[in-house]
């Protein structure tokens, strides 16, 4: 059985004063949310600090990718022991 790719969600903010939207499916978003609540930041502070640091991309991407680098630090950081050999 094949299973159904999510379809984005758009969803629009205010950066720097000016409103921007974004499509994400909906894990993506969900995974944004955490990383906000994590960071005690608001879900716009987050993608604005996104927006800052994406050069060239669209932000839809560099937020997808931002993700992506803030899962993979995540599992490092988790699966590192401190370097003991015990």
């Amino acid at each position: 059985m094949k299973s159904e790719t999510p379809r984005p969600v758009k969803r629009s903010f205010s950066i720097r004063g000016h409103r921007t939207s974004i499509s994400l499916e909906q894990p993506f978003w969900e995974a944004l949310k955490d990383a906000a609540a994590r960071e005690r930041i608001p879900l716009a502070a987050l993608i604005a600090r996104i927006d800052e640091q994406r050069g060239a991309a669209g932000l839809s991407s560099a937020v997808r990718v931002w993700i992506l680098d803030d899962v993979r630090s995540a599992s490092v950081a988790v699966s590192y022991d401190g370097g003991n050999r015990d």
